[in-house]
Order: structure tokens, then C-alpha cells, then sequence
């Protein structure tokens, strides 16, 4: 039979584990949210060196994403974004989003080389997206 867990029991009133959670969720999907073959793309638009040109390449790739993933995608940053607004309560920074989330949203296919240098790529990847979501999402 179905599992039926509600929200208002006490094990879920604790916003780290919520958070745990659906960082969970998105780690353990068989492709991540950011599909594979938009991993490079991605990394490649947020080394341009003109922010400008990141924003517009970013949401180049974004409207590329299937549906579902787009959609996702939207709800979830949208969510983050009021996260960041709570900042003075929870301390979630826009880099610190992008360092909880960065690994999760964005992953390369076959781990590259060096791990430190492709999170800190990823990581500001989910902070342009952040930064830049009423244009990368427009309404």
C-alpha cells in the first residue's frame, strides 16, 4: 500500500530536514534536473566573461530544458528566491544556495578531474539563476 506521511507531524517541523530531504530528491533522480547534455553548455555560458552575455546564454539554455524540468526548475529557484529574502533569519545567502543546490541541479555525467573546481562552477551556475530569475523566467 501507498506510504501516507503528513507535514504535520513533528519530525518534519525541523527545516533542515525538509531541506535534507528534497535535496534528496533531487540528488537520487536518474537524471538530474539539469539534464546531462546541458551540463557543459551550462559551465561554458557561466565562464563568459561578460555577465550580460552569461544572463542571455543561461536563458537560452533554461528555454531549451523539456518541460517538466523547466517547470521544476521555475518553482523551485522561485522558492529560493524567497529564501534569500528571509537572509537576516536563516543565513541562506545566494552563495550559500549555490553551494547547498549547485551539485544537486547540475551534475556532469562522469565526474570530471577535479571535483573542488567543477562545484564552484555549478555552484555559481544556480547563483545566476538566482540572481537573474525574473529574466532567465520571465512571468
Amino acid at each position: 500500500p501507498e506510504e501516507r506521511l503528513s507535514l504535520a507531524d513533528p519530525e518534519w517541523s525541523d527545516v533542515h530536514v525538509v531541506t535534507g530531504a528534497l535535496k534528496l530528491f533531487f540528488r537520487e533522480l536518474p537524471e538530474p534536473l539539469v539534464p546531462y547534455e546541458l551540463f557543459d553548455p551550462f559551465i561554458e555560458a557561466v565562464k563568459l566573461p561578460d555577465p550580460q552575455e552569461q544572463v542571455e546564454r543561461v536563458a537560452e539554455l533554461v528555454q531549451s530544458l523539456p518541460p517538466p524540468n523547466y517547470a521544476t526548475l521555475r518553482y523551485l529557484l522561485a522558492h529560493l528566491c524567497r529564501v534569500m529574502e528571509r537572509v537576516d533569519v536563516n543565513r541562506m545567502t545566494r552563495q550559500n544556495i549555490g553551494i547547498v543546490f549547485g551539485p544537486t541541479l547540475l551534475r556532469a555525467e562522469r565526474e570530471p578531474g577535479s571535483l573542488a573546481a567543477g562545484m564552484a562552477w555549478q555552484n555559481q551556475a544556480v547563483e545566476l539563476l538566482l540572481a537573474h530569475f525574473h529574466r532567465i523566467f520571465p512571468a
